[in-house]
């Protein structure tokens, strides 16, 4: 017993100096390292001892050497070569699905010098076309926020945030299939005379035709929807009122409403011209339309389906009313929207109405003339008196 302790004992001495060994010389093989450890199994059979360290393995050894090795000063001593430059990755340029404000309204320039060079039947066929889906989203408005006339006597904005919330549906039809309003024809048209692309003389022919265009497709429907047998129950009574309120206001005040009414309509036209994908152009839709159903404002194209639908439900409007004190002050308003704030307020902000040099001087430009001749007459004050 003691011997073989004694012999155990011995084991130990070789052991620590074998990692001596293995921590030799960098130029050292693994070949050397093998031969001339004390922990080769020749070594230590030689010595007549077993040890279960004892193997005739290189790949252990180089393992234990290049772990051991990692202690060495050296070892972190080597710099770190940069990549080549093949293999460093480029970045692409990020690339906007949105045009910029100038783009979307140049846009609107050029659709209105498209529809001033379409012949008058085909103004007239799309501006039909566009009454007819007025209707539709006024009838899909009419049915469902009608049926919520209970809810409605708690809480009149309950119907009013559905009926806002579901008449965009006919500006996206309109919009994206490449209908004719009156009211947007009131910005792009003149916007194109604004920029000198179009004679000013287009301008009455295309608001006649697409008023007219969209009275005939708005009225058709109307009619079609009441032959149908639909205008009936909630969703009359709900067109009764609604064509009996349009007419209570005075001329001035629903020509006002007109116009906050198609500065919005507009702004949906130039907010969908802006986007470039099927679903921006449904939220740039949505927003301002629904924005102005629900604050109340006048929108022509739709009064001629609503006031008639209620009209051929039993409503108390004469057709003096309907366009002495709607028809005729609400489409002057969305003209005046139109024409003048959306087409010539934006003309201004990018284009040829604010292309004077008077309105594009900077800052420093604009001093008075004392102030630049004082400027010009002070004297320079040389280098090395203005300090490091």
């Amino acid at each position: 017993m003691e011997r073989r302790a004694s012999r155990r004992l011995d084991v130990f001495p070789s052991i620590l100096g074998g990692f001596g060994g293995l921590l030799g010389p960098p130029g050292t093989s693994d070949e050397d390292i093998r031969t001339s450890s004390p922990l080769c199994a020749s070594n230590v059979e030689g010595r007549g001892l077993r040890c279960p360290l004892a193997c005739d393995s290189v790949a252990v050894l180089a393992q234990v050497r290049l772990s051991l090795h990692i202690l060495r000063p050296e070892f972190y001593r080597c710099r770190r070569r940069p990549l080549p430059t093949a293999s460093r990755t480029t970045m692409p340029e990020l690339m906007s699905i949105v045009k910029t404000p100038k783009e979307a309204f140049m846009g609107m320039v050029d659709k209105g010098v498209s529809m001033g060079g379409d012949s008058s039947i085909k103004i007239f066929h799309q501006s039909f076309y566009a009454g007819c889906y007025i209707g539709f989203g006024g009838m899909l408005s009419m049915v469902v926020a009608g049926g919520l006339d209970s809810a409605a006597q708690d809480n009149p904005t309950i119907q009013t945030f559905v009926f806002a919330a579901l008449f965009p549906v006919n500006l996206l039809l309109i919009l994206l299939s490449g209908g004719v309003l009156i009211t947007g024809t009131a910005a792009t048209v003149p916007a194109a005379v604004f920029e000198g692309k179009l004679n000013r003389m287009q301008i009455l022919r295309t608001f006649a035709l697409a008023w007219v265009g969209n009275l005939l497709g708005a009225l058709l429907f109307a009619g079609f929807v009441t032959a149908c047998n639909m205008n009936v129950g909630l969703t009359a009574k709900l067109a009764i009122k609604v064509a009996e309120k349009k007419i209570k206001e005075d001329f001035l005040i629903t020509f006002l409403k007109g116009i906050g009414c198609n500065w919005l309509v507009c702004m949906a036209v130039f907010l969908q011209g802006q986007a470039q994908d099927m679903a921006g152009k449904m939220v740039g839709i949505w927003f301002p339309i629904s924005c102005f159903v629900a604050i109340g404002f006048e929108h022509i194209p739709a009064n001629m389906f609503m006031i008639p639908m209620g009209m051929m439900a039993g409503a108390d409007v004469s057709v003096l009313d309907c366009l002495w004190r709607n028809f005729i002050p609400v489409t002057l308003g969305n003209i005046f929207a139109g024409s003048i704030i959306v087409g010539g307020g934006y003309s201004f902000a990018f284009g040829r109405l604010g292309s004077s040099p008077i309105f594009n001087m900077s800052t420093k430009e604009q001093g008075s003339p004392k102030d630049q001749q004082a400027t010009s007459a002070a004297p320079a004050i040389p280098p090395e008196a203005q300090g490091p």
